[in-house]
Parts: structure tokens; C-alpha cells; sequence
């Protein structure tokens, strides 16, 4: 059933590959943060970051680059909720002589390195990948494993709870979604408003289409609030679906580049049509305001306060 206010998040920038020819993805922190403005100036009332080497455009860990975006985002004083990765750390490449060791490009971090930058910035929402999974590039390269062990996203997931940050718990497969609920009914995360989101159509992954969205969505505890997303040319396509279903939505440069064929995309573009989706379906894009009590984040700040938990 639609929502009458729709949740606009725009995933920014990404940390995995692009296409160098794009003429003005954003990479340096002031990019990026400038992206992120835009798209909440365009109707976004979250906006989820990662943050590149200003170098080689690789995607990269460093808290400092975290600290320089949303500090930049936040002075500007645009109303809008930040959502950081909690991604980065889990890129396993194994060396096909021995799979026990890692080849060079690996980025296998530790507990505490995952988190630094969360402490650090506080943001209002961190994103929680409640999988290890086998995955490529969409063209079929790139071969890899997504390492998120059940330990570490324990671990994580208590480290969330404590600082007072909502976990987006993304699911790429349904029983990453079972995962999330053993995470909750297990008090790892206390949160009366789980937030999911659905990531379809990556390589080995849930498909990107309707039957998965409706099957995911049963899935969810109750109480929840999700978002089914689409990468690449299933990224309205899966915005339309998710709203259908009852959900909210999620453009932006990490899962898609482009407007149309062979035309090169911004984020507050995506946004802008993402909105206009949202007003032609019959809802409305969701304030800052809205946004903060459809995820119950008042509530989850004032059970952190009395816990007296800190981390």
C-alpha cells in the first residue's frame, strides 16, 4: 500500500567503480558534500556517503575525508539526515593458489577500524550489510567475497545501538533479512522502527524485479520501515515497485549513472525525478521532519539516553 509521505534517499557517490568519462562525479570531499546539498535542496531528506581518495578516485576508509563531508554538509545548515557506509572494510579478494590468503586490493578491516569514522561523525543513520556474499562487478568481473562475518556485524550492530545511530540494515538476499531479524529479536539492535533496504540486482544477488520486492517485504519484522533499490537501469524502476509496496525510495550516482541512455546523470537530478515519481503515484516526498518520525529516530535517541549505554 502507498505511503502517503515517501522517504527520498540519494546514495551520493558509492566506493566502488564508475565510469571515468562521467564529467562531474563527485570525488573530493567538497564534491561530494556539495552533491549532497543538491540533493537535498531537490527533495532528498537523507543522503548516504562514502568518500573517495582525492588521488585516484578509489573508494577509501580515511575518517578524515568522513569528518571534512559532513562537516561541510552540516555548516551549510541544508536540513537534511546523514546516513554513513559502514560497507568499506569487507572486500576479500582470495589468492586462487591458496583461498585461505588474501591477493593485493583486499581491504579487510577490523572491528574497530569499520567504526572510527561512525564515532567520530555521529550521523544520524550508518548502513549495517548484514551478508557475506559472492559478488562481481555487473559485468561480470571483479569476482569477489563481501566479507561481513556474523561476529563483526554483531559487534557493529551493539556499537550502533550505544551511539545512538539508526542501523540501515541492507539485505541483498533473503536470508540476510533473517540475519537482521536475529539481530533485532536478539538485542544487538533495540529499535522499534527496523529500517531495511532491499539491494537488487547485483551480481549474485536478489534479482531486481516485483516477485522479490513483494517476497522481502513479507519478510520484514513488523513495524518496519524499507526501500527496495535498483542498480543501474532497475534503479525507477524498483523506486516505483518499493513505493507500490509500501515503501520509500533511494537514487543516486552509487547505483546509477545515468538519466537516460548515453546521458550522464547528477544526483539532485535523480532526485528530482525520483520526487516527481513519488507526486505522479499520489504521495508526497517526506521533510526532514517526516523523515526523522517515520524512522522513529527521536525515539531510538531517547532509549539511548536512558540506557546511559555509551561506546
Amino acid at each position: 500500500m502507498l505511503q502517503p509521505k515517501i522517504i527520498i534517499t540519494c546514495a551520493v557517490t558509492g566506493g566502488g567503480d564508475y565510469n571515468r568519462s562521467h564529467p562531474a562525479f563527485p570525488v573530493t570531499p567538497r564534491q561530494i558534500a556539495d552533491a549532497a546539498i543538491e540533493a537535498a535542496r531537490a527533495g532528498a531528506s537523507i543522503v548516504h556517503l562514502h568518500v573517495r581518495d582525492t588521488e585516484t578516485g578509489a573508494g577509501s576508509r580515511d575518517p578524515v575525508l568522513y569528518r571534512e563531508v559532513v562537516d561541510r554538509i552540516r555548516s551549510d545548515g541544508t536540513p537534511v539526515l546523514i546516513n554513513l557506509t559502514g560497507g568499506m572494510g569487507g572486500y576479500f579478494l582470495p589468492d586462487p593458489a591458496d583461498e585461505s590468503r588474501a591477493m593485493a586490493g583486499s581491504d579487510v578491516a577490523s572491528l574497530e577500524e569499520r567504526l572510527e569514522h561512525l564515532r567520530d561523525c555521529k550521523p544520524d543513520i550508518a548502513s549495517l550489510d548484514c551478508c557475506t556474499a559472492n559478488q562481481a562487478n555487473s559485468d561480470g568481473s571483479g569476482d569477489h567475497v563481501y566479507l561481513n562475518t556474523a561476529r563483526t556485524l554483531r559487534g557493529m550492530a551493539q556499537a550502533y545501538t550505544a551511539l545512538g545511530i539508526k542501523a540501515e540494515l541492507e539485505v541483498f538476499n533473503a536470508g540476510d533479512l533473517e540475519f537482521a531479524r536475529h539481530l533485532l529479536e536478539a538485542g544487538y539492535i533495540r529499535d522499534g522502527r527496523p529500517m531495511l533496504q532491499f539491494v537488487l540486482g547485483v551480481k549474485w544477488g536478489a534479482p531486481a524485479d516485483p516477485d522479490t520486492v513483494l517476497y522481502m517485504s513479507r519478510l520484514c519484522p513488523a513495524g518496519s520501515v524499507f526501500t527496495a533499490m535498483g542498480i543501474a537501469r532497475a534503479q525507477f524502476a524498483m523506486a516505483a515497485q518499493s513505493m507500490l509496496a509500501g515503501g520509500h525510495v533511494r537514487v543516486g550516482l552509487e547505483d546509477n549513472l545515468y538519466l537516460a541512455r548515453g546521458h550522464f546523470a547528477t544526483n539532485a537530478q535523480l532526485v528530482e525525478r525520483a520526487a516527481s515519481m513519488v507526486q505522479m503515484l499520489g504521495a508526497e516526498p517526506a521533510t526532514v521532519p517526516e523523515a526523522s518520525v517515520l524512522l522513529g529516530l527521536k525515539e531510538l535517541r531517547a532509549a539511548v539516553s536512558r540506557s546511559g549505554v555509551t561506546s
